[in-house]
């Protein structure tokens, strides 16, 4: 997966009720690929739980 992809799926994250007022983008700049990838997956996961949690 590209970085363009991963920041597209960290856009739609981002957007999520759950992750709203958290800001889970500023930080891909500096990210490497992988380390964004790695990224994309926690707050992935991070918005899935707390949405089960609702």
């Amino acid at each position: 997966m590209n970085r363009a992809e991963l920041l597209v799926r960290l856009q739609r994250v981002q957007q999520l009720p759950q992750m709203q007022g958290r800001n889970i983008r500023s930080i891909a700049a500096v990210l490497s690929t992988e380390a964004l990838l790695k990224h994309v997956e926690v707050c992935e996961a991070q918005a899935e739980k707390a949405a089960i949690r609702q």
